[in-house]
């Protein structure tokens, strides 16, 4: 797999409280947008982030963002 799978043109808005999250970056997660292991296979991995405060994030699910896990508009281009 040489692409990550676009599962949507808007990014996932979510509350996260502090803690480690990994973000899964091939698209073919069935928790998405949480990594559950199935890039296993697709040669990508899953990105690990750190949220330190409660707050509000919007995570890239076009997979074509430039600041990986969180949205920069790119879905806007597709």
């Amino acid at each position: 797999m040489s692409e990550a799978k676009c599962v949507d043109t808007k990014p996932v808005v979510l509350d996260l409280e502090p803690g480690t999250y990994y973000w899964c970056a091939c698209g073919l997660s069935a928790k998405h947008p949480f990594c559950d292991g199935a890039h296993k296979a697709s040669g990508f991995k899953s990105l690990k982030f750190e949220v330190t405060e409660a707050k509000k994030v919007a995570l890239c699910a076009c997979k074509q963002t430039a600041g990986q896990p969180f949205c920069d508009g790119a879905h806007k281009a597709l």
